[in-house]
């Protein structure tokens, strides 16, 4: 990321990924930020030649990709097992959801700024899913995602890439992740969904992961798993 002085110091521990925004604002109200050596606060400016320094030990940022089996939550549902129950002790929290009787890739973070840019629409966090139904598949279905399709339930969605790769099976690659999205779009051209799993976010792939199993991610690097 390309930073622009002067930055507000908040801003600017965040573009550097050391903080969040509220996170660096506790830092310096705490008295541990100081640039050239003095002690700073809320709201001071940084220049490009400045010397910036954090006390104290920065915040550890964890990234995890986890394969959410079918049948579990990722919210919280009326205190029942889910994905955010399993890992909030860990200071660990789902990016999105998957529905529950969806499976597939989910990542799991402590670093909200990564979180926003995953559910941001960025072609480089497009999101691919691998999809059975009941009914023989029409290759119209194909020209309707990629239009653009209309919804009752979602109204106007974005155009999505997908695939026909059997008589019931579809790759299906989205940029947007409204609720339920795919389950609409195919539940109103008709079809009956079996089973749907997400494989991708961007360049991290599921990989060999088993339901239940997490591999940890360095998101600095060009992370890919077949």
């Amino acid at each position: 990321m390309i930073i622009e002085y002067p930055i507000r110091i908040n801003k600017y521990l965040r573009d550097k990924g050391l903080a969040s925004r509220r996170e660096a604002d506790k830092l310096v109200e705490s008295g541990l930020v100081f640039i050239n050596g003095k002690r700073i606060d809320n709201g001071t400016m940084v220049n490009e030649k400045d010397d910036v320094l954090i006390k104290g030990k920065p915040k550890e940022y964890k990234y995890l990709a986890y394969y959410k089996p079918r049948g579990l939550a990722t919210q919280n549902l009326s205190g029942k097992t889910s994905v955010i129950a399993e890992w909030k002790n860990k200071g660990l929290y789902p990016i999105g959801r998957l529905d529950k009787e969806s499976e597939g890739l989910l990542l799991l973070t402590n670093d909200g700024r990564f979180a926003r840019e995953v559910l941001s629409e960025s072609k480089k966090f497009e999101k691919e899913y691998l999809v059975s139904v009941k009914e023989p598949l029409r290759h119209g279905v194909i020209t309707i995602f990629q239009s653009g399709m209309q919804t009752q339930v979602l109204g106007k969605l974005l155009p999505a890439k997908a695939k026909i790769e059997g008589k019931t099976k579809l790759r299906v690659i989205l940029n947007e992740g409204k609720k339920h999205q795919i389950r609409v779009m195919l539940n109103e051209l008709s079809y009956t969904i079996v089973s749907l799993k997400r494989v991708r976010i961007g360049n991290i792939k599921i990989g060999n992961l088993k339901p239940g199993e997490t591999r940890s991610l360095d998101i600095n690097k060009n992370e890919s798993r077949d």
